[in-house]
């Protein structure tokens, strides 16, 4: 991967002009044809590969900032862009019977074939429904013990010292880079089809991106018109991190991969690092 310098005269002012996360967003949405994908998935759950159509999709994003879009693997510390050496991506989850929400994270989610980030999500995700996230946990549980406006005073405080002054917490859980280079959120699972998650003011995320569920559409195809099976995506990008420009190149990315149809590339061995 080329070496380039985030710090561009528009990327420090973008800095100081936008807050984190109020007012800084750039809301986008692509619907994307995964009905030879849908397939290609369930000829792998056959072969024993426990994926769902969620599993390409992070696969996709991870390996689309690694090598499309590296600017979206920065946040912004004491005004100045801070690029990541790692792609890690934090997955929400639903736990508690599905009436809570927590998060998992897949580390060098771009480095992993399919099965691999199939079997580390599952793990992280198992580990979390069995209330093994102790430090989240223990967070939670601090702050609920804490009076109104104490609580809030102690967030701000809490982001200030990591998000902004970039200095860990690790008794809270907290640090620079703890919800990784994005947040993946599967809404189609709880009924909706578009929505844009808020960014997380206390995580470094430069994205937020959520997923719909599949459904039939008809789709003009050949000149023809047919039922296809359709995916909504929609994502909230900070902007102090990110242009149009970038979000129009991650879309275009997977639009053309799955495309392409080429998904058995997906199951290949680990991507080695770089020199």
């Amino acid at each position: 991967m080329e070496h380039f310098d985030p710090n561009n005269p528009w990327r420090i002012a973008a800095a100081a002009i936008y807050r984190k996360p109020t007012d800084s967003r750039i809301f986008g949405t692509v619907e994307l044809d995964v009905t030879e994908l849908e397939a290609f998935i369930l000829q792998k759950r056959r072969e024993g590969v426990r994926a769902t159509i969620m599993h390409p999709i992070i696969l996709l994003l991870a390996r689309g900032v690694r090598t499309e879009v590296p600017e979206m693997n920065c946040y912004v510390r004491r005004g100045r862009l801070v690029h990541r050496d790692h792609i890690n991506v934090t997955v929400s989850v639903l736990t508690e019977g599905g009436t809570q929400i927590s998060s998992v994270t897949v580390p060098d989610a771009d480095r992993l074939s399919l099965p691999e980030l199939a079997d580390t999500l599952m793990k992280n995700i198992r580990d979390s429904r069995q209330g093994n996230q102790e430090k989240a946990s223990g967070s939670k549980g601090l702050l609920t013990n804490i009076p109104w406006p104490f609580r809030t005073w102690l967030v701000r405080i809490a982001r200030w010292i990591t998000v902004d002054l970039g200095i860990p917490l690790p008794a809270l859980g907290l640090s620079p880079d703890a919800f990784g280079s994005f947040i993946v959120s599967n809404i189609g699972s709880i009924g909706l089809d578009v929505g844009y998650a808020a960014l997380l003011p206390l995580s470094n995320v430069s994205c937020v991106i959520t997923m719909g569920s599949v459904q039939s559409k008809p789709v003009v195809l050949n000149d023809q018109i047919v039922a296809r099976r359709i995916l909504t995506i929609n994502a909230v990008f900070d902007h102090r991190v990110a242009d149009a420009v970038h979000v129009g190149r991650m879309f275009k990315y997977l639009k053309a991969f799955i495309k392409e149809g080429n998904f058995e590339q997906l199951c290949a061995p680990p991507v080695k690092s770089e020199a």
